[in-house]
């Protein structure tokens, strides 16, 4: 079992050393999304609570941000209304993201938003969703089986200690009652 977990350990850590590095660094960036505004542009506040806005509105707002790339509904992903903050977030196909006020519909950012290809890359879909169940999925497999052997490595030294103890313990125990049966 010691032997088993060991190569188990080592051959699993060398498998999965990239994909895990990657997991970590845009597990870190996505944890972290709302304070670094090159993740993810920062949430303004428009003026009301309310969405006064039409759809044509709200299109010809976003189409007038050329960076959007926006030119008809086609262009658009989707929609975030954020009625107690008094926004609308357009995000664009081409991951710009256009905040409008929802009442007048001004601009209040423009900004690429990076937070979706790096949630991509996290979960591994950015490649392909064969990369995504068979390789992210079999990663996340093999750390277990890291954490599981880790954890067992660990405790092996625990236990040969305590059996140590044990064993020393018992053959005090012996000559003492050797000792005290020699004496009657």
């Amino acid at each position: 079992m010691n032997r088993w977990s060991r190569k188990l350990h080592r051959w699993s850590g060398i498998l999965i050393a990239v994909p895990l590095l990657l997991v970590i660094v845009t597990g870190l960036m996505l944890q972290l999304k709302k304070q670094i505004t090159w993740v993810q542009p920062e949430t303004k506040r428009g003026g009301s609570p309310e969405l006064a806005l039409s759809w044509a509105e709200i299109l010809e707002s976003t189409s007038s941000v050329t960076e959007s790339g926006v030119e008809s509904w086609d262009d658009i992903d989707r929609l975030d209304v954020r009625p107690s903050k008094g926004l609308v977030k357009v995000r664009c196909k081409n991951r710009w993201e256009v905040q409008l006020d929802s009442v007048t519909g001004e601009v209040l950012s423009s900004a690429y938003r990076r937070s979706d290809l790096i949630e991509s890359l996290h979960d591994g879909s950015f490649f392909s969703d064969f990369v995504k169940l068979y390789v992210f999925s079999a990663n996340g497999f093999l750390l277990l089986g890291l954490w599981l052997t880790g954890a067992w490595l660990w405790y092996l030294p625990i236990r040969a200690k305590r059996k140590k103890k044990l064993r020393l313990k018992n053959k005090v125990q012996a000559q003492n009652d050797h000792g005290v049966s020699e004496l009657n």
